[in-house]
């Protein structure tokens, strides 16, 4: 039995089976010669059952059905024993050498691919709860995070939430079970919660108001009792352009 054939017969199982949920003791208690075939025979890089690759193999219909013991509660995943091991990580990133650049600069589909293969194998021995794969697919997750904020709309809102954009990093990284690609994943999933932040703006003291005839500094002013520094606006009711140039040069 080669892969392609262990798929095969797989496939073809759970087409006569239409079981409602999948996973690994489904595959063992259904078809133990398959299951002993992918325990010797599919590893990732760190010994482990490399079930991502058997998943994504699976008609489309069955990898819905796929359930994941991987996914973790809040609560579930801050109480973990974490333990450091660079080993580990070093172990992935030996197999993708000089491929770091991926997450800063890909080139094409294939550099896409690469980057979505070195994802999800870091955070699979993040979710076994390894701090030094965390902190290490955290930290390269930034670099194509930080292009996408500044090149996709969509994405703009989360303009200085950078505290709150790190942990929608480790909350992706926490969740993601077997749902095809980990960067389309992290990319809806950052589309999804965007959509309740309040844009944040950005103002330059020297910038020009009310039509040129202010800079935002002389409008900047001082509680006399809090003390409070705030940005006075004497005036916002909607008029008609011609009766806001008429009030801005009294």
């Amino acid at each position: 039995m080669d892969f392609n054939q262990a798929i095969k017969e797989l496939n073809a199982l759970l087409l006569e089976k239409q079981p409602e949920k999948i996973n690994s003791s489904w595959i063992y208690k259904n078809t133990p010669r398959i299951y002993r075939f992918i325990w010797k025979n599919v590893k990732n890089e760190v010994g482990d059952i490399n079930w991502d690759k058997i998943v994504n193999r699976l008609d489309r219909e069955f990898q819905r059905k796929w359930i994941s013991r991987r996914s973790k509660t809040k609560q579930q995943w801050k109480a973990m024993k974490w333990y450091r091991s660079k080993k580990e990580v070093n172990l992935v990133l030996k197999k993708y050498k000089d491929k770091r650049y991926v997450f800063i600069s890909p080139q094409d589909h294939e550099d896409r691919k690469l980057r979505n293969n070195i994802s999800i194998a870091l955070v699979r021995i993040s979710q076994k709860g390894n701090l030094s794969a965390k902190k290490e697919i955290i930290s390269l997750l930034k670099f194509t995070v930080g292009y996408w904020v500044e090149s996709f709309p969509c994405l703009f809102s989360w303009k200085g939430y950078e505290s709150e954009l790190d942990d929608q990093l480790e909350d992706c990284v926490r969740r993601y079970r077997f749902t095809g690609s980990f960067m389309t994943y992290l990319f809806s999933s950052l589309e999804y919660r965007g959509k309740g932040l309040r844009p944040l703006y950005a103002h330059s003291l020297d910038e020009d108001v009310f039509l040129g005839y202010k800079r935002r500094a002389e409008n900047v002013v001082q509680d006399s009792e809090t003390g409070k520094i705030s940005y006075y606006r004497p005036y916002q009711g909607r008029f008609h352009i011609t009766s806001r140039i008429s009030w801005y040069n009294k």
